[in-house]
């Protein structure tokens, strides 16, 4: 998919958006405990950048990251740019924005980044956050490097790796004790699962809706 058509479909975010594969959410297979879907009264607030920007073809790319690893929850994993919101973010766009040139050092004025808006809100029951999407597009290639202290890699998977005919990889495995089953994509070796998969099946679900 190129960029101006990306652009197109994004272009006014509908009121109700739709819902990406629903093999991406976690189930528990010995029906011993169902996944909180609510977000609790202490979840803080988080929001994450889903950054399009076109390569030196003008495919469309979406930046991910691929974490350092370490003793904690999502250690090693893939994810979007973004963090804990901060009392002096302006909103879920500044949270985003400044989480992003922190972690992969992007420059949104020069990098021509633009805000398209908000998909669902996400919540995180193990570390307890309630996380926004914030979807916008940047106006050339990027050239971005990765905060060391944060950053493994950066991923830059074309958008169609997501839309609804992509391919989702199911998985069964057990984590601390408790057998779950769950769908990702598989970018560049790696399996993208958890809530960044969820964001980006519905973003694909938004990029395949005509």
């Amino acid at each position: 998919m190129r960029i101006e058509e990306a652009a197109r479909r994004l272009a006014t975010l509908p009121d109700r958006l739709p819902a990406g594969p629903e093999s991406l959410m976690p189930v528990f297979t010995d029906e011993r405990l169902r996944p909180r879907l609510a977000p609790t009264t202490t979840a803080r607030a988080a929001a994450v950048l889903a950054l399009l920007f076109p390569d030196e073809d003008g495919i469309a790319r979406i930046v991910l990251t691929e974490r350092l690893s370490y003793d904690g929850h999502h250690s090693g994993e893939v994810s979007l740019p973004g963090g804990k919101a901060e009392p002096t973010d302006d909103g879920p766009a500044g949270t985003a924005l400044r989480e992003a040139a922190e972690e992969v050092g992007l420059d949104p004025a020069a990098d021509g980044v633009t805000i398209a808006g908000l998909l669902d809100e996400v919540f995180i029951p193990v570390s307890d956050f309630r996380i926004t999407p914030v979807v916008a597009f940047a106006s050339r290639p990027l050239h971005l490097v990765p905060n060391p202290s944060e950053v493994a890699r950066i991923l830059d998977p074309p958008v169609s790796a997501f839309l609804p005919d992509a391919p989702v990889e199911v998985v069964e495995r057990v984590i601390r004790d408790w057998p779950i089953r769950y769908g990702g994509y598989r970018i560049d070796g790696l399996h993208v699962w958890g809530a960044t998969a969820r964001i980006l099946g519905q973003l694909g679900a938004l990029l395949g809706d005509v």
